[in-house]
């Protein structure tokens, strides 16, 4: 079980702040494309993965990142400073 949290837009546009997920996902990419083939809200919240950063146990990664073994997954807008 898989451990999914969405901030800000992504939130918003999804309806959830967090699920549980079974995923057959290799890596964070494959997972996206899962969500996308559930729901069309999934597909509008993915549909510019640029405009997203993604975390795995809380570490930054790629959506290349390898899921195997990752208990948290996080997807949120870039941040910026101030």
């Amino acid at each position: 079980m898989l451990n999914i949290v969405y901030f800000a837009w992504v939130r918003e546009r999804i309806g959830l702040p967090r699920e549980k997920v079974e995923t057959a996902a290799a890596t964070v990419a494959d997972l996206v494309a899962e969500l996308i083939a559930r729901e069309e809200r999934y597909a509008v919240a993915f549909a510019d993965i640029s405009a997203l950063r993604v975390a795995v146990d809380q570490e930054l990664v790629g959506f290349d990142a390898p899921l195997a073994g990752v208990r948290e997954v996080a997807f949120f807008p870039p941040m910026t400073g101030g």
